[in-house]
């Protein structure tokens, strides 16, 4: 049920007396405790804001809070389920088998579902036509030019946007200002006939990520304070903004803090509530400056409740589940970060680990590693052990101190705890790119070189480096394609690092002492999306076919303006054979109208249904038969 339950044994104790020091805290450190009633956790809220706040607000160092970059990779290898009366289909590519993930296209191969510009269209993958269409209410700005995902569970639709308001009020300097509102956004979605909202969800603060098991969908969003500090005008020392931002410290409630949420039935607003203080736990130390959320919904329901939520007061970017356990961690470079020294780098990870497996998610361990995360992929929770990659040291300056590891973990009681590392690897460089297969884990490093790791892991409390493959350049994403055969995506590169272009790689893993690099295929001054979100990469085994989308540059044209052309953005179908590959062929879609010139639409998704390729860019989907990949129809978005 609630937070405090979940945290049965753990007792409260005060927090630090001093602000964080951004000391990497050591494996086991973390432990979550709940807060004993309201007014003791509105005591402990202002104590430990009050410590940490600085001369311009609460935030990484004391400075002004910095809404950090959603953490960017998500994906993995899971197949379309099929049945007798549906057809063959590929589900989004996601990390774990059965847990989906939000993306911009959905489909249970008798519709395909995408959200775009605030647009929602179904399209029937047998008529091959737009079947329903809804534009969402605009009422709110949203960021990152609105472009939402969804998660698909039946008849139903949820779409997840990033939205906020902008909004004037009274400020402690006795000025109106505007004042940005973040808010998540949650619209449900009945597919049956027109497209229709049954449910509009939102909550204060920053969408992280989601996961998906069944109906159930578990939402991750980071909030911050609502505190407005003084903007004091004329020369004044740290001392004084610091005391001003103490004193509106002393002034805050909970409402301050804990995430809002409204709730509308698409009409109008049929609820709204707060976080209460019952389901909200802390670390030991903590600044009271972000917090992360998890809700829970039911997609078969007839509307969306209230979320069912669970609040943790820590930051949060990287989200992992495997249907059983939910893992939400908080990247502390950003705190560590004291104008770009040494040791920024070394700044560690904090892990929580949730029990998902059923109801309401339920704290279950908290821990830390040093170094930070490429994305998800750097997590992988097999035989009750969490693996984690991290790097650690500089690696943006001319000191490549940087290293990374691999580190196996197991809860005991309500911590963390590391039982097994392997140290070492990639000394000067980073990581791009980790995959977990079974009791095995590879890693890639570079900076010049790719050198292509084999760990181990199926002694967990000694995991071990079992082969080593240096080759130009890297891979960014690996896709583990059967027989002891990887596929990687990423940049081919020069002996001095310079990338040059997208590279398909073919792995031989099959010998842990001899990894092998049997098959490439190079588009020079290529890049690829899959790159950096594997939701963009599709693998099809039937087929045993690669289709990725490959942007080219732009060719300066003869016109006497002398303006450039516009990138290629097509995709690139290959088929993976027993020495390599082969191409089977390239689909591009055309451009839309756009002033007196033609708007850029690349490619950003594939699927497969009924044995028929699709293709989704903004402007529509294309169908293209694999043989000949020829078209068989165009629909269009706009």
């Amino acid at each position: 049920m609630a937070a405090a339950l979940a945290l049965a044994g753990c007792t409260a104790s005060p927090p630090a007396a001093d602000p964080p020091t951004g000391r990497v805290v050591p494996a086991g450190g973390l432990r979550l405790v709940a807060f004993d009633g309201c007014d003791e956790a509105l005591r402990q809220l202002r104590t430990a804001a009050k410590a940490a706040v600085g001369p311009w607000g609460l935030g990484p160092d004391g400075f002004m809070q910095l809404d950090a970059k959603r953490a960017g990779a998500v994906g993995g290898a899971a197949e379309g389920a099929t049945s007798a009366s549906t057809p063959d289909f590929s589900g989004t590519n996601v990390h774990e088998a059965g847990v989906d993930e939000p993306d911009l296209v959905k489909t249970d191969g008798r519709r395909i579902v995408t959200v775009n510009r605030g647009v929602l269209s179904v399209v029937d993958p047998a008529s091959r036509r737009v079947t329903g269409r809804l534009a969402l209410d605009t009422d709110a700005w949203q960021f990152s030019g609105g472009e939402g995902s969804l998660l698909l569970h039946g008849d139903r639709a949820l779409v997840l946007l990033h939205a906020g308001r902008i909004v004037k009020g009274p400020v402690p300097d006795g000025h109106n200002r505007p004042v940005r509102t973040s808010q998540a956004r949650l619209v449900l979605l009945d597919l049956v006939g027109s497209p229709r909202v049954v449910g509009d969800y939102r909550i204060d603060g920053l969408l992280v990520d989601a996961r998906q098991v069944g109906a159930t969908a578990r939402v991750v969003v980071r909030s911050s304070d609502r505190l407005n500090f003084p903007h004091l005008p004329g020369r004044r020392t740290d001392a004084q903004r610091i005391a001003a931002n103490r004193a509106v410290i002393d002034k805050a409630t909970l409402d301050d803090w804990l995430p809002r949420y409204e709730i509308r039935d698409g009409v109008r607003t049929v609820g709204t509530g707060r976080v209460g203080c019952d389901r909200v736990s802390r670390p030991a130390g903590f600044s009271g400056a972000s917090m992360v959320t998890v809700l829970s919904f039911d997609l078969g329901a007839s509307a969306l409740g209230a979320g069912d939520p669970v609040t943790v007061f820590a930051d949060g970017d990287t989200v992992y589940g495997n249907g059983q356990r939910l893992y939400v961690t908080n990247d502390k470079r950003l705190r560590m970060w004291r104008g770009g020294g040494a040791g920024a780098g070394d700044a560690g990870t904090e892990i929580y680990q949730f029990d998902t497996a059923a109801g309401t998610p339920r704290f279950v361990a908290a821990g830390s590693v040093p170094g930070w995360l490429i994305n998800q992929y750097a997590l992988s929770e097999w035989d009750g052990h969490l693996r984690v990659a991290t790097t650690t040291g500089d690696t943006w300056g001319r000191r490549t101190s940087s290293q990374s590891a691999v580190y196996v973990l197991r809860a005991d009681g309500a911590t963390l705890k590391r039982v097994g590392a392997v140290t070492g690897l990639g000394k000067g460089e980073r990581i791009y790119s980790v995959r977990f297969v079974g009791g095995t884990g590879y890693v890639v490093t570079f900076r010049q070189t790719d050198p292509l790791y084999g760990v181990d892991l199926r002694d967990p409390a000694a995991p071990r480096v079992t082969g080593e493959l240096k080759i130009n350049g890297y891979s960014s994403y690996l896709h583990p394609a059967g027989d002891g055969r990887l596929i990687g995506v990423g940049q081919d590169a020069t002996i001095q690092g310079r990338v040059t272009g997208t590279q398909v790689s073919l792995f031989d893993v099959a010998d842990p002492a001899r990894p092998a690099r049997i098959a490439q295929h190079h588009v020079p001054g290529g890049w690829s999306e899959a790159e950096n979100d594997p939701h963009a990469f599709l693998y099809w085994p039937p087929e045993r076919l690669v289709v990725i989308p490959v942007t080219r540059p732009g060719v300066v044209t003869d016109r006497a303006d002398g303006v450039k052309g516009t990138p290629s953005g097509g995709v690139l179908a290959l088929r993976v054979g027993d020495k390599g590959f082969t191409v089977a062929g390239a689909v591009d879609h055309p451009g839309v109208l756009a002033g007196d010139g033609r708007e850029w639409a690349p490619i950003r998704r594939s699927l497969m249904v009924d044995g028929v390729l699709w293709t989704v860019s903004d402007v529509g989907l294309k169908a293209t038969a694999l043989s000949g990949m020829t078209t068989l129809a165009w629909v269009p978005l706009t």
